[in-house]
């Protein structure tokens, strides 16, 4: 039987023929575990209190640093993230466009746009950071190698603060089981411990994977 000719063309672009709207498409920081994966490397983790959280400032993660010519991190994960970026001679971008993965809006300035720590740093402290070296908490606050890094809506990455997923989750429910993955990965790479809610959290949440 020959198919209708709308089931031999792109996903996005069949979508865009019936009027179906698509989230919009945004890069993905690397190295996010499959949920099989992270189910695993969950259990793994050290489940312990939190410590350490009243010496805690945000200065012992030296950050944002230079990572190439003139561009730092935060430069760098604004033109990883965005679409049509444009930067000028200092590397800030003057233009382009930025889908935001925990809420699902898209803004046009990157003065809109905050690069949120998916495992806050205080909440890194308070997880073991607090015994580190000023440079592991210096990689661990620049780290373009995980899925540490998301340019995200300023608002939203306010409202989060430093809590952890047991007391605040990305408002956008379908992105739940990704921002998991990633705060499990982050845990697990840097060796960082969890508590029971959090623990709890993050299992509930993979099962929306």
């Amino acid at each position: 039987m020959r198919r209708p000719l709308l089931f031999l063309l792109p996903a996005v672009l069949a979508a865009a023929l019936l009027g179906i709207p698509s989230a919009p498409a945004s890069a993905t920081p690397p190295n996010i575990p499959s949920a099989a994966t992270a189910a695993s490397r969950l259990a793994s983790l050290t489940v312990a209190a939190e410590s350490h959280a009243g010496s805690y400032d945000r200065d012992l993660f030296p950050h944002w640093i230079t990572i190439s010519g003139a561009c730092n991190t935060r430069e760098t994960v604004l033109k990883r993230d965005g679409s049509n970026v444009v930067t000028n001679s200092s590397c800030a971008a003057t233009s382009g466009s930025w889908y935001s993965p925990y809420d699902g809006a898209t803004w046009y300035a990157a003065s809109d746009v905050d690069i949120d720590h998916v495992v806050p740093l205080a909440e890194a402290w308070a997880s073991g950071a607090w015994a580190w070296s000023t440079s592991r908490r210096q990689a661990y606050a620049n780290d373009l190698g995980g899925p540490e890094l998301w340019a995200v809506t300023d608002n939203v990455n306010q409202a989060k603060g430093h809590k952890d997923p047991a007391e605040w989750q990305p408002p956008r429910a379908a992105f739940r089981c990704t921002y998991a993955r990633a705060w499990i990965q982050v845990k697990w790479y840097y060796g960082l411990t969890v508590d029971s809610a959090e623990k709890s959290a993050l299992s509930t949440m993979l099962g929306t994977c």
